[in-house]
């Protein structure tokens, strides 16, 4: 199983230097996917979480791509109603092959509606879209003369059941995002019945957890998938492996934009799991 992180592309802290700085340490303490996020308007509703500078992923990952060599990059995730399909299927399949064949295209259907309005796009036909451009990129990276990017994993967001189906009939992998192994479990299970359903495979099972350790446990049904003790957040890892996972991407950013200011204790964390680690790739 291989562990990734999601990097922060935004917040006061960032800058190019600091982007560096995490593409090396992600890279150097041996984790196998670095990952970032987007959005492309910073509306109220976005710089409340996410506040300006924000660093637009296929731009950011391109330079990060020219600075490392190893590590896997990708994006968690990309919100497919704010491009055009074919541009997204074009600057996908050129960041794949600039890269080496290292990107990974996570995508998610967006939540923030004032960054709707300021793109012009539909907010309430957001899951028809995400579906229709989807299928679109997938028809695109077909034309290996021109497009190409056919084997780019697409990791598809999402915890409703339309999410789910949209991940079983257009994604290679479901991605779900900040949740408790005991919801993903039962999704999981959930997931199995939509791809019989649909008589299709079940896609692979990519989660994205928190990262956030405490001195002490933290009391089970207070927290989601790797939060608490470093025990806790282990048992958590084992958790997935055991329901399926392929890969598991840990996001080290609690909630504060002034951590970004403050890396290091991110740094602190990845390194104490990648200490720790046990899992393999190849199982």
């Amino acid at each position: 199983m291989e562990l990734g992180v999601n990097v922060p592309n935004f917040g006061p802290g960032t800058d190019p230097g600091r982007l560096r700085d995490w593409a090396r340490t992600v890279e150097g303490l041996g984790y196998d996917l670095l990952m970032v996020s987007d959005h492309v308007a910073i509306t109220p509703d976005v710089a409340e979480q996410y506040p300006a500078p924000f660093y637009e992923p296929f731009t950011t990952l391109s330079w990060l791509a020219g600075i490392t060599d190893r590590v896997r990059l990708g994006t968690t995730v990309l919100i497919a109603p704010y491009r055009h399909p074919l541009l997204v299927a074009r600057m996908a399949a050129n960041l794949d092959q600039l890269s080496g064949g290292r990107l990974v295209l996570g995508v998610g259907v967006g939540w923030a509606r004032q960054e709707f309005e300021a793109l012009g796009a539909d907010f309430d036909r957001r899951g028809r879209v995400t579906d229709q451009t989807l299928i679109e990129i997938r028809r695109a990276w077909a034309n290996d003369k021109d497009y190409g990017g056919g084997h780019i994993p697409l990791w598809v967001g999402g915890r409703s059941t339309a999410g789910l189906r949209r991940a079983v009939r257009l994604g290679d992998a479901w991605h779900p995002l900040r949740e408790r192994v005991d919801w993903l479990r039962t999704a999981m299970d959930r997931l199995r019945v939509i791809a019989a359903e649909e008589e299709r495979p079940v896609p692979e099972f990519a989660p994205r957890i928190l990262l956030r350790l405490t001195p002490s446990a933290l009391p089970d049904d207070e927290r989601v998938a790797g939060e608490g003790s470093l025990d806790q957040v282990l048992a958590d890892i084992d958790a997935l492996r055991d329901l399926g996972a392929r890969s598991v991407v840990l996001d080290p950013f609690v909630g504060d934009p002034a951590e970004t200011e403050r890396p290091e204790v991110a740094w602190q964390a990845l390194a104490t799991i990648a200490a720790h680690r046990r899992w393999e790739k190849d199982t």
